[in-house]
């Protein structure tokens, strides 16, 4: 059990060090405090964390910006051992973290916004295009005129 809370853990850290230089930190760190505070009476625990996530976070981006990869490792070090220790004292609070890597993890995001599937068929292609947001493609043919799409020709 204690490897899981330690996989867990290293999990959440490094989660949680790619939610601070991200955009959606603003969107999650009151979710982060609140399971880091846990148990504490009383608001201050949950504001002391916010400050707490707040300098981590300002300590990250200089760390990245400077390209000093020790102080971000320290960064993450601290919150690993932070997340261990609440892990061990607070069992219900694996669930609850468990279930906020699930709900932040790129995977899911992705499956949420369905499959994409192409299938090209008949007559001759000579070039296939795949992606979003093209403008002023033009496309010709060797043996007849050039076609702009949506132009209706």
């Amino acid at each position: 059990m204690e490897a899981e809370l330690v996989a867990l853990a290293s999990s959440g850290a490094t989660t949680l060090m790619g939610l601070m230089v991200s955009d959606t930190w603003a969107a999650v760190r009151s979710r982060i405090s609140r399971l880091l505070s846990r148990g504490a009476e009383g608001s201050d625990e949950s504001e002391t964390v916010l400050g707490e996530l707040e300098m981590s976070r300002a300590e990250l981006v200089a760390a990245q910006a400077d390209g000093d990869d020790a102080l971000a490792g320290d960064v993450e070090a601290h919150w690993r051992v932070r997340l261990r220790r609440l892990l061990t004292e607070d069992p219900g609070a694996a669930a609850e973290l468990q279930e906020l890597l699930d709900e932040l993890s790129p995977a899911r995001d992705a499956s949420r916004h369905g499959v994409v599937h192409n299938e090209i068929s008949g007559g001759r292609q000579n070039v296939v295009v795949q992606g979003r947001d093209f403008s002023r493609l033009v496309f010709g043919d060797r043996d007849g005129p050039s076609v702009e799409p949506g132009s209706g020709r």
